[in-house]
């Protein structure tokens, strides 16, 4: 089964032809109407979307699926999770990564000490930052180079330059 991945949430109708108004996960938040199909619903069940048409809207961006026509079709949809398969994504440059790929990999120290596991990324506007989960919590900016020293994908390990007391 191929990996799915959270691209964004359905805020609910837009219109009363059936289109529904989305918080995108994405960057730039239009990025999510390249995907398709979607995948909306929850971690236990998902019906897949078509995407017929979109564009952004302010800070979110509005959709119209294929199948949804009316706006109680759209408000169905409200609150819901949109998941699409990892492999639809475009490969990246080296040394970028997709968050959703960091999410999971062990944080280990230059010294080779265990901080746990990456459990969320977050924007700050100076620099992303990862949130690792270890016998406690820390954020560590996820800057290559100076704190990140390597990524490895396949073995599922991050090594950083931290200090494991801070």
């Amino acid at each position: 089964m191929a990996r799915q991945i959270v691209a964004g949430e359905v805020l609910g109708a837009f219109g009363v032809r059936g289109w529904v108004r989305v918080r995108s996960h994405t960057d730039p938040p239009d990025n999510i109407l390249s995907y398709s199909p979607w995948l909306i619903g929850d971690e236990k069940a998902q019906k897949e979307f078509k995407v017929v048409g979109g564009r952004r809207h302010g800070n979110t961006v509005v959709a119209h699926l294929e199948g949804v026509d009316n706006r109680d079709q759209a408000l169905q949809l409200s609150t819901l999770n949109i998941f699409v398969n990892r492999e639809q994504f475009q490969p990246t440059k080296p040394g970028e990564y997709y968050w959703a790929d960091l999410i999971g990999l062990e944080v280990r120290t230059t010294s080779g000490i265990s901080l746990g596991a990456v459990t969320g990324m977050m924007e700050t506007g100076a620099n992303d930052v990862m949130t690792v989960h270890g016998e406690r919590e820390r954020l560590i900016p996820f800057v290559v180079g100076e704190f990140v020293k390597s990524v490895d994908l396949n073995e599922g390990v991050l090594i950083v330059d931290w200090d494991p007391d801070f």
